[in-house]
């Protein structure tokens, strides 16, 4: 699939959605992840399609939002949007493959999940997916585009509250806290009970701890 990358300076707001939809791109899904660098749990991809001249005052690169307003924004995001879904890679998919392939598989999900094709998939990153719909990677694009900024929180919010159910799951980890990135309460837990069904055992801490508890010839479905 032929794609672009889009790479010009970044525009001033969100004017780049209105200067690629004078292209003739009317209907544009903004796509973008939440979870590559944690040491536990899923990689999580959105992906939305807002209404044309759609203006939600607040919606920003999710790393930029406060957790609680980005709940709020999430459901404002969901009740504005024309379409939005949401696509998964689990940890065991991500030590199968790797990290920025199932990363990539997630975005695909959540593209195919739409309920409406749109004119054109915007990608947060230089990236390309196997997508029947034109697709561009845009570089920065979770703050150059209002469509993947909004994919963004919906991703982090989806993610979090998916880590908040595996915290219940398995409490001795406070993944509830940390979301399973690599934090220092995170690496003691680690330490203390080794990793969990929900670690990525291909990561360096993971694989660090995981040797020091087994031995470095455990296997990689060793519990």
């Amino acid at each position: 699939m032929q794609r672009t990358l889009l790479e010009a300076p970044p525009e001033d707001g969100f004017d780049f959605d209105h200067k690629i939809r004078r292209r003739g791109f009317r209907l544009l899904a903004g796509v973008d992840e939440a979870g590559r660098g944690p040491l536990a749990g899923p990689v999580v991809a959105a992906a939305v399609i807002l209404p044309e001249g759609k203006d939600l005052p607040g919606v920003v690169d999710s790393k930029k939002v406060p957790a609680a307003r980005r709940e709020a924004l999430a459901e404002e995001i969901r009740q504005a949007a024309v379409s939005v879904s949401v696509g998964v890679a689990s940890a065991e998919e991500i030590d199968r493959t790797d990290i920025l392939r199932a990363t990539l598989a997630a975005m695909v999900r959540a593209v195919g999940g739409l309920e409406i094709r749109p004119d054109l998939v915007l990608i947060d990153g230089p990236y390309t997916l196997p997508l029947a719909s034109p697709h561009r990677g845009v570089v920065k694009g979770d703050a150059r585009s209002l469509c993947i900024a909004a994919a963004s929180i919906v991703a982090k919010v989806y993610r979090d509250q998916l880590m908040h159910t595996y915290h219940e799951q398995y409490p001795d980890y406070g993944f509830a806290r940390h979301k399973g990135y690599p934090t220092p309460e995170h690496l003691k837990a680690l330490r203390r009970f080794g990793p969990c069904p929900i670690h990525r055992r291909s990561f360096h801490g993971v694989c660090l701890v995981k040797d020091a508890v087994y031995g470095p010839s455990a296997g990689a479905n060793r519990p």
